[in-house]
């Protein structure tokens, strides 16, 4: 079963910045396709691969960043080809 996830990560800091590029930084080295835009990042791919890999990552995050909250959501398919039709 494939997966769309949608991140956005907000270290509650001052100096957020490098914590931002290091958690896309990490993502983008995955096996995983991952869009980004200026309010979220998405990856793309097996949920039964995707999830431990995240998992790993945000314990990662969480242990290096003071004050942190990280959204999440999940859909149920891969929409890492859509296209809106406005």
């Amino acid at each position: 079963m494939n997966v769309s996830i949608e991140i956005t990560l907000l270290p509650l800091q001052d100096e957020f910045e490098s914590s931002i590029i290091k958690f896309i930084n990490a993502l983008r080295a995955s096996k995983f396709k991952v869009l980004e835009n200026p309010m979220s990042t998405q990856i793309y791919g097996p949920f039964n691969e995707v999830m431990p890999f995240l998992n790993q990552l945000i314990e990662e995050t969480f242990i290096d960043l003071e004050n942190v909250v990280l959204n999440l959501k999940l859909v149920k398919s891969d929409r890492s080809n859509y296209e809106p039709h406005l």
